[in-house]
């Protein structure tokens, strides 16, 4: 982006060097040759993608792709002989200088990708890559699928410690609804107003009623009793 926005116009071709240059040039590629020149034509800056482009570029290759300057970031980049390989471009005035993204460095990515190499070749043997495809030895393969299967396993395990959390929770609120339903039916029926406390109060009353019955009363011109009987004379001898 900083290329394409220095100048006004700016038509803007990027070589990509090919797999052999580089191998040769600074060691092994993490993409192919083939997948960088895609990445690169499918940035929205670019305008062209020149492949196999030299390391050094020459008078023959800027003339014939009519390259004005070359972009780059002033860091000398020194060549097989230590020279810096830009410094003729600079000293014709054809270069021009770009600055760096703080935090975007292609050596950085690579020490990323070899820090976490464990964990990209579980995955993608998990994924169903062959441990020759991703150049795996056969006792790493099977430390790596080993660790894949104690991960499931632990994955596993942790689900159902969390479904069971989940159902313990629902079975300690229905114990509490249970709960405070027993009580209140214990309450109802045993409380001071409950049911039970009628039933005592009420069988109480009927109990006393069959041990003192009220006297009956005799009807009008019934004889009386033997002991009125006796009483009446009792009162009439004394009359006498």
């Amino acid at each position: 982006m900083q290329a394409k926005n220095m100048f006004p116009n700016v038509y803007l071709i990027v070589g990509v060097n090919s797999d052999e240059l580089t191998h040769s040039k600074k060691g092994r590629t993490v993409m192919i040759e083939s997948e960088r020149y895609e990445a690169v034509r499918h940035c929205r800056y670019v305008d062209e993608v020149v492949r196999d482009a030299p390391w050094q570029l020459d008078d023959e290759f800027l003339n014939k792709h009519k390259i004005d300057f070359v972009a780059h970031d002033e860091i000398p980049y020194e060549f097989d002989s230590g020279d810096d390989v830009y410094a003729e471009l600079k000293e014709r005035g054809m270069f021009a200088a770009t600055e760096r993204t703080e935090g975007v460095s292609t050596s950085d990515l690579v020490a990323r990708i070899v820090r976490d190499y464990d964990i990209y070749v579980r995955r993608n043997l998990a994924r169903g890559y062959s441990a020759k495809e991703l150049n795996v030895s056969f006792l790493n393969e099977k430390k790596f699928r080993l660790q894949n299967k104690m991960e499931e396993l632990k994955d596993k395990s942790k689900r159902v410690m969390e479904n069971i959390g989940e159902k313990r929770f629902d079975m300690l609120q229905k114990w509490e609804e249970k709960s405070r339903d027993f009580i209140d039916a214990f309450l109802l029926l045993f409380g001071r107003d409950g049911r039970l406390s009628h039933i005592w109060s009420e069988s109480k009353g009927r109990l006393m009623q069959a041990f003192s019955p009220p006297s009956s009363p005799h009807r009008e011109g019934s004889p009386p009793s033997s002991n009125e009987d006796i009483t009446r004379r009792t009162k009439i001898q004394k009359t006498h």
